[in-house]
């Protein structure tokens, strides 16, 4: 064997445990969701601005709010933190209704604020929904915040799923209910 030969092997052999070792930081919610698979995905347009890609995966499809799911979106423009947690909270009061306390938005705003961070373009943030325990949220491919807070969890993915979402044509794509958008 060469020089050149031994430093070609060394190399590679170098690269192949850089990537086994990266494999966890790219894994991010997948082992929590090991059967989930690809249910639906849409974008959503605000006054004709691509804002997001958002992508749903559940071991059944369509999603049920009695089987543990994903939530990833990744964004195509810049937000602030706070912006995305107003907003969270506008949608969040109004499917809420007034049986939601502005002590419970509070206490929700805060969770967010932990769990968000600034948004740019190619930014993925994914939330795992966990029946009846809570969730966790993922900043690119890094867990960022967990939650045992089932109501704050199941409020915040009903920003999607709700059947009065904002944008119901999303709801029905990330919920598996358009063939479509399922590949058939």
């Amino acid at each position: 064997m060469t020089a050149g030969d031994a430093i070609r092997r060394l190399s590679r052999t170098a690269l192949c445990l850089a990537l086994l070792l990266a494999q966890p930081a790219l894994a991010d919610w997948r082992p929590a969701l090991q059967d989930g698979r690809l249910v639906g995905s849409g974008d959503f347009t605000w006054f004709g601005l691509r804002l997001y890609s958002a992508r749903t995966f559940s071991p059944v499809t369509p999603l049920a709010w009695s089987q543990p799911f994903v939530l990833e979106l990744t964004y195509h423009r810049s937000l602030s933190r706070d912006t995305l947690v107003e907003a969270s909270l506008d949608e969040m009061r109004r499917l809420g209704g007034p049986d939601l306390s502005e002590a419970t938005l509070a206490r929700w705003a805060a969770l967010m604020r932990e769990a968000f961070v600034d948004v740019r373009p190619g930014t993925r943030i994914a939330g795992l929904y966990q029946p009846g325990k809570g969730g966790s949220f993922y900043v690119d491919g890094q867990l960022r915040r967990q939650f045992d807070d089932a109501a704050f969890v199941r409020g915040f993915f009903a920003i999607w799923l709700d059947p009065r979402a904002r944008d119901p044509q999303l709801r029905q794509r990330l919920s598996g209910l358009s063939a479509n958008d399922r590949g058939e």
